[in-house]
């Protein structure tokens, strides 16, 4: 049920991003595009029995679970890597402009991150509704 919460997030989080960047509130639709991915990659180590209590923990074991050992393709490592390091620019380094249709790129990638995390889940407790 939490994995299912986790993901239908990362889902909306995109749609937030969208909106947000559309409105011209670029720095945010970064924050949103962020949260997606981190969104995703919580429900697939849940689902994984895997947590963490903070980002960087979620990154760590994400990397070391899935990337390392080539379940994830490093380019999705890679794309995890500049969200979770642009969030941060983005919340809390002054001074910080990103440039819109780059945001708008970002959030065509993470969609297809989000959508390859889906697959790479299986449910177990309930019959499959993907």
């Amino acid at each position: 049920m939490l994995v299912r919460y986790r993901l239908a997030r990362a889902t909306e989080s995109i749609d937030e991003a969208r909106l947000l960047l559309n409105s011209g509130h670029v720095n945010t639709a970064v924050n949103g595009i962020y949260y997606s991915a981190f969104y995703a990659v919580n429900g697939l180590l849940l689902s994984h029995g895997l947590s963490s209590a903070k980002h960087s923990g979620v990154r760590s074991l994400f990397h070391q679970t899935f990337v390392k050992n080539n379940t994830i393709d490093i380019a999705w490592g890679r794309l995890y890597d500049k969200l979770y390091d642009n969030r941060q620019k983005g919340d809390h380094a002054d001074l910080i402009r990103f440039d819109k249709k780059e945001v708008g790129e970002w959030i065509v990638d993470v969609e297809k991150f989000v959508s390859l995390i889906n697959q790479l889940i299986h449910f177990t407790d309930e019959p499959d509704e993907r």
